[in-house]
């Protein structure tokens, strides 16, 4: 296989896999091309190798930078902007992590605490099945936050050496 196709292929991959944690494909897309980019690239060229438009470009080297995943760089005597992309996989790892644990776990954390604290009869069985699901879930939502929290300031070789050690 060709570099050349062999980065069509990551690029497509890393999409792909995006959209199945929840990210947008071309958001996706994007990051993977900044991240096997040895040098940092303009939305042109990044429009240019994806075939997407200005506004779709622009939009996503947006998110990717809200995201902590791109940073935008100027290089002297050029007007227009560059982008780079993190190339650190754990820091990647980490960064996603923290962003989707502050989008969609520690709203849902915050929502179960507030079901938790619903009134009813201790005797009526919908209460209680209400009651007792609600809690299961608020135990594990706040156990997989404790483990985030705990893999988001481990370093890289405690993490997965403590991963090896479950599965020993």
């Amino acid at each position: 296989m060709e570099l050349a196709e062999a980065k069509l292929k990551f690029i497509e991959a890393w999409g792909k896999l995006g959209s199945e944690w929840g990210i947008n494909r071309t958001m996706a897309q994007v990051h993977a091309l900044l991240m096997i980019s040895p040098e940092a690239l303009t939305t042109e060229e990044v429009m240019a190798e994806l075939s997407i438009s200005r506004g779709n470009a622009n939009m996503t080297l947006r998110d990717l930078i809200d995201w902590g995943l791109v940073e935008k760089q100027h290089k002297t005597g050029e007007r227009k902007e560059f982008f780079y992309a993190e190339k650190d996989v754990w820091t990647i790892a980490r960064r996603v992590a923290e962003e989707r644990k502050k989008r969609e776990l520690t709203p849902i954390i915050k929502i179960l605490d507030q079901l938790g604290a619903v009134e009813g009869d201790a005797k009526d069985p919908a209460y209680k099945t209400f009651k007792t699901t609600v809690t299961d879930i608020n135990k594990l939502a706040n156990n997989v936050n404790k483990t985030l929290d705990t893999m988001l300031k481990a370093e890289e070789n405690w993490f997965f050496g403590s991963i090896l050690k479950v599965f020993k």
